[in-house]
């Protein structure tokens, strides 16, 4: 068995056919069969077996891609760190950033380009959830989310100062720039949301009940810009982590404060606490560390 038979085999496993596999292996479906073939013959158990069209991991064949990710993924890490001893930063930095932590993003970026010009971006937009999967599956090597996240545990973090809830509606501007939660809570309210687990909308929600009040929730939403959008047609009023303000335009809209409490929010940079991070991932995160102007 060697590294060339674990990749067909996971490509196989991820796909659930032979086909899909050859297409996405650039290859063609015969030898990618035969491949299969002799690596079960050589364990001598069988590792798929055909359900209609596709085809499902035995359990032996659950224990060995199980065993094969966790090898690939090595290998594909020490290639990266072999390579980049003693080379300059270059390269391609994944990243994952939810929108309402948007705002720490576009002066970093500008401040890094500035030093690394050889390192390029990808950015992957979603909420904490979804970024943590793209962690774990190492589409990205680094998310910004904003918590709590379940499984915050699972990862290596750099927390950011609190960030406070403001008011954003479509009044007409005034000399007044705070309301109380009881004015907020009767407010048709729009309110971030995310796929899984507890988020932003928990938040609010507690802070209404503690103080006795039922929130008149008329939408949720997983993306801020939906909401601001929904703000400025007049659907209702949106409770947003301040920051989010700053990236995205809102000239036209009303912000307040809240009066008697503060309904606060962190964002975090994680990273997987078992996985090799490259050089322009250990620079960009120093620039969260100090502050960037």
């Amino acid at each position: 068995m060697d590294m060339k038979q674990l990749r067909y085999f996971a490509a196989i496993a991820e796909e659930g056919q032979i086909t899909r596999a050859a297409k996405r292996l650039n290859m063609a479906q015969p030898p990618l069969s035969q491949q299969l073939k002799s690596l079960e013959q050589e364990l001598g158990v069988l590792l798929l077996e055909r359900n209609g069209k596709n085809m499902d991991l035995t359990v032996p064949g659950k224990v060995l891609y199980k065993k094969a990710q966790s090898i690939l993924q090595t290998m594909e890490e020490t290639i990266l760190e072999v390579r980049e001893v003693g080379e300059g930063l270059k390269g391609e930095l994944a990243l994952g950033v939810v929108k309402t932590c948007f705002s720490y993003i576009p002066d970093r970026l500008r401040h890094f380009r500035t030093q690394y010009k050889d390192v390029t971006f990808r950015l992957h937009e979603g909420d904490s959830y979804r970024l943590a999967q793209l962690l774990q599956q190492r589409e990205i090597e680094m998310a910004l989310i904003r918590l709590p996240l379940d499984s915050l545990q699972d990862y290596a973090s750099h927390e950011l100062p609190p960030d406070h809830f403001v008011v954003v509606t479509n009044h007409s501007p005034s000399t007044v720039t705070s309301m109380p939660l009881s004015e907020v809570a009767r407010m048709p309210l729009m309110l971030l949301h995310r796929i899984s687990g507890v988020g932003l909308y928990e938040l609010v929600l507690n802070e209404c009940h503690k103080q006795g009040y039922t929130p008149h929730v008329v939408c949720q939403c997983a993306d801020a810009t939906m909401l601001l959008s929904l703000v400025r047609a007049g659907v209702g009023a949106a409770l947003l982590p301040s920051s989010t303000l700053q990236a995205f335009p809102s000239q036209d809209l009303t912000v307040y404060e809240l009066e008697d409490c503060q309904i606060q929010s962190r964002a975090a940079l994680i990273w997987q606490k078992d996985r090799y991070l490259s050089k322009a991932a250990k620079k960009f995160m120093t620039l969260f560390e100090n502050v960037v102007v």
